[in-house]
């Protein structure tokens, strides 16, 4: 088992025309992971405001770090090179010139986020995450990052996707998939603690039972390409369940909790909310109703102090979000608001994903 620390960041939200399903809204992640065994590995997740998680990896021989979301929103790996990066910039990069095993391709990598869009080039490198090792494969090389915007202030260097090879982009390869072929897993799962302003843990190859309590529910994906399953209802305490989508995508890359806009506005208005700048905020004294969102029939409900990401004098910032209105498919995203409150283990050898309660400081004697 691996893991890998992750830290708090924000990624670009997905161009719904690029990516139907993708997410509406971005998020940062810093990840380690952790299990019992030789074949799992963890990463340390950095976490910024509890607005997004990030992490480390290596890149080439000698290996390179660089910072990496991980994301299960997407499938592709890209980090920039020296080239895509201003003169001031703090990122750092992937430098081809000083690894002895980089191959370089003719092949044109190009990606869209709602924030802008990256271009480079695919090639072949070894990458590293913690003891676990790729040899010759496939990432891109970022050379343009100059369309996304305010890249120069966010706190990761690239993305690396989790989700399945069906809905990579250009054809590549994805990281689990060729972890798991490699034989350095012992099982075809990972699994992400996110702390609550706090470091997080991502475990590659099994879960991390420190991490959680009680049992782990499990749903079944439908497609073998975002991590979406079924989604039997939405509901607000003291209100009939809403005739919501029926598909719920669990995305570790999506910061708040994002779903049709007309659900969302009713939601905010069932709890008193009212919208600044894009963000819906109540007045911290508010009594809030319980969000819960039913999936493989278990209820999930989520809290005020689960809902709440941010506060600003009396005032408190709810981590709800509307996505695009023009998707062609209606869906809700569970981002790291979801997945602070429940630990997520996303099972690919059996295409389902797992939920328990996670486990915080102070839960100590909690059954």
């Amino acid at each position: 088992v691996l893991r890998v620390q992750v830290q708090r960041v924000t990624r670009p939200v997905r161009d719904a025309e690029l990516q139907p399903m993708a997410l509406g809204v971005a998020a940062s992640l810093g990840v380690a992971s952790q299990s019992a065994g030789d074949s799992t590995e963890e990463v340390g997740l950095m976490n910024h405001l509890n607005m997004g998680y990030a992490g480390e990896i290596e890149v080439g021989t000698p290996g390179q770090k660089v910072s990496v979301i991980f994301d299960t929103g997407s499938s592709n790996l890209w980090v920039p090179r020296p080239s895509a990066l201003g003169p001031m910039s703090k990122h750092s990069f992937f430098d081809s010139s000083r690894s002895s095993s980089f191959v370089a391709t003719r092949s044109i990598f190009s990606i869209g986020y709602g924030s802008g869009s990256v271009k480079g080039l695919y090639c072949h490198d070894r990458i590293a995450i913690g003891d676990l090792v790729l040899q010759n494969f496939t990432f891109a090389e970022a050379l343009d990052t100059s369309g996304l915007r305010n890249y120069d202030q966010m706190e990761f260097d690239g993305v690396l996707g989790l989700g399945f090879e069906g809905i990579a982009q250009g054809g590549a390869p994805s990281v689990m998939d060729q972890l798991w072929k490699s034989g350095q897993l012992a099982e075809p799962v990972f699994a992400f603690f996110l702390g609550d302003h706090a470091p997080g843990e991502l475990i590659f190859g099994g879960v991390a039972a420190e991490h959680y309590v009680g049992d782990f529910h499990f749903v079944p994906l439908l497609t073998r390409s975002y991590w979406a399953t079924a989604l039997d209802s939405v509901a607000i305490e003291g209100f009939a369940a809403m005739s919501s989508p029926k598909v719920a995508i669990v995305d570790s890359g999506t910061s708040l909790l994002s779903g049709p806009p007309a659900e969302v506005q009713t939601i905010a208005l069932v709890m008193g909310a009212m919208q600044v700048e894009g963000l819906w905020v109540v007045t911290c004294d508010n009594d809030v109703p319980t969000l819960t969102f039913r999936l493989g029939g278990r209820d999930f409900p989520l809290q005020k102090d689960d809902l709440v990401v941010e506060k600003v004098g009396n005032f408190c910032v709810l981590g709800i979000m509307s996505l695009p209105a023009n998707l062609p498919t209606r869906s809700w995203i569970l981002g790291d608001v979801f997945m602070r409150k429940y630990y997520v283990q996303f099972d690919w050898g059996q295409e389902r994903v797992g939920i328990a309660l996670a486990r915080h400081p102070g839960m100590d004697n909690f059954v």
